[in-house]
């Protein structure tokens, strides 16, 4: 089966975006340096881990506050979209209460109104022999975490402070955790972790 994989930049103080998220300004106000490590294409390390990653996804779960940026007039693209340049088009679930009237890109998107567990479910049966990542936003991470659904914890940490913002980890049960992998670029830490 395949496995679930949360996979989310953040700043050294512990954010996955600037203040005031949303559709006209996805990673917030400030926020667009958490990604140099996608976007600035001088990296070896950064490439390598874009690209393993895209080429691992065999779908996609991510919650409604993170599809409304994405399907926005100016989110994603042909040329710009899920694995940056990479564009790339797995099955993608939406965790939502309730699906959006109109979808820019609805050929992409599957909305789970029956939950987080359903959304799972649904993204293995889909992803084939290839995995299920969970790219955000940080609540969906948080949700997946506490109900024991995640195999590997992939964090981008970013060379940046932003002071306020969406933080990943807010609360929440102990949890301990075996490092896996560093992979170190000028723009991230990447570091992968299992339930230990």
């Amino acid at each position: 089966m395949s496995k679930v994989i949360a996979d989310i930049t953040m700043s050294l103080d512990g954010f996955v975006t600037g203040p005031d998220p949303g559709p006209e300004q996805g990673l917030g106000r400030g926020g667009e340096p958490l990604h140099a490590w996608v976007m600035a294409g001088d990296s070896d390390v950064d490439a390598d881990v874009l690209r393993e990653s895209v080429e691992d996804t065999g779908a996609v779960i991510l919650g409604r506050n993170l599809f409304d940026v994405v399907d926005a007039p100016d989110g994603w693209s042909e040329d710009m979209g899920y694995g940056a340049e990479h564009a790339a088009q797995p099955p993608m679930f939406v965790v939502t209460h309730e699906a959006p009237e109109e979808v820019r890109l609805a050929s992409l998107f599957t909305f789970v109104t029956e939950g987080l567990e359903a959304a799972v479910q649904a993204a293995q049966g889909a992803a084939g022999d290839k995995n299920v990542y969970a790219m955000g936003g940080a609540d969906v991470i948080r949700q997946l975490l506490a109900l024991g659904l995640v195999d590997q914890l992939q964090l981008h940490l970013s060379p940046v402070l932003l002071g306020a913002g969406t933080r990943l980890f807010d609360g929440g049960e102990p949890t301990q955790f075996e490092q896996v992998e560093v992979r170190v670029s000028p723009h991230a830490t990447h570091l992968s972790y299992v339930p230990a």
